[in-house]
């Protein structure tokens, strides 16, 4: 049978998702927490490998197993053999034409930044700190010239093995609550360091650096190094993953991070 699982983490003490060679990546403690619940060893596919220090509220992960358990027994099992930074919210039986990446049809990342003179204690490993004030009409402003379909080369990481830079932006927005900003983008699908690369760039907008339509000069560039700095790791989540309704999973727009306190 296949079962699908949502997934959330905290990524601070984790080398990405992705099994590592060196280092601890949350792939391996999952497949390690299920395979106990299995009593066979687990191999589990994910709807998008997150890099070290990136978080999850609404990962999705499926994997075959000839073992029946109930949905329960999958879930508190898994949790109790998992360490506290990282969950499984909800299992779902599904059929065999259930991919978790290749059956998703969007998904979605929240970048959040503090925005005040002083940093915050709490959210160190959950925000990344900017005391310049930031214009948020501007991001957004700057942020539509992504929207749509394009070559997002100038956004990859160098190492990004993506066979092609096409992806298609459905929705970007810029909001402010009190001290924090947030950047929730949906696409088909990222690159490599795509949305940390874009959160960058639209600092730079909103703290007066740059024009919001630099963003579409850098876009049209195809070049990395015209976009500026990458944000940190550590103020990005993977908040939601989209699939077909046959699929009939929980909402994952249920789990969605917040902005950050009110």
């Amino acid at each position: 049978m296949r079962i699908a699982i949502g997934i959330e983490y905290d990524g601070t003490a984790y080398n990405g998702w992705q099994r590592q060679k060196t280092g601890t990546g949350v792939q391996e403690l999952v497949e390690n927490a299920l395979s106990s619940v299995a009593n066979e060893a687990v191999e589990v596919v994910c709807a998008g490998r997150t890099d070290a220090g990136v978080h999850a509220t609404g990962q999705v992960i499926h994997f075959d197993t000839r073992i029946s358990r109930s949905e329960r027994g999958w879930l508190l099992g898994a949790n109790s053999n998992l360490p506290a930074d990282i969950n499984a919210r909800w299992v779902s039986l599904v059929g065999e034409d259930f991919h978790a990446r290749y059956a998703a049809t969007s998904r979605t990342y929240r970048y959040l930044i503090l925005n005040r003179l002083t940093r915050s204690a709490l959210y160190r490993h959950r925000a990344w700190w900017v005391h310049q004030p930031l214009d948020e009409g501007l991001m957004q402003h700057g942020a539509g010239y992504l929207l749509g379909e394009h070559d997002f080369s100038a956004f990859r990481a160098a190492g990004c093995q993506a066979s092609t830079a096409v992806r298609k932006i459905f929705a970007v927005t810029v909001r402010r609550q009190h001290d924090w900003v947030s950047i929730t983008l949906t696409a088909n699908a990222f690159l490599q360091h795509m949305v940390r690369n874009i959160a960058g760039l639209l600092t730079a907008i909103g703290n007066g650096g740059e024009k919001p339509d630099w963003a579409a000069r850098v876009l049209a560039s195809r070049d990395r190094t015209a976009g500026g700095v990458a944000a940190p790791a550590h103020g990005l989540t993977l908040v939601s993953v989209d699939y077909p309704a046959q699929f009939a999973l929980p909402d994952t727009a249920d789990f969605l991070s917040p902005d950050g306190p009110a």
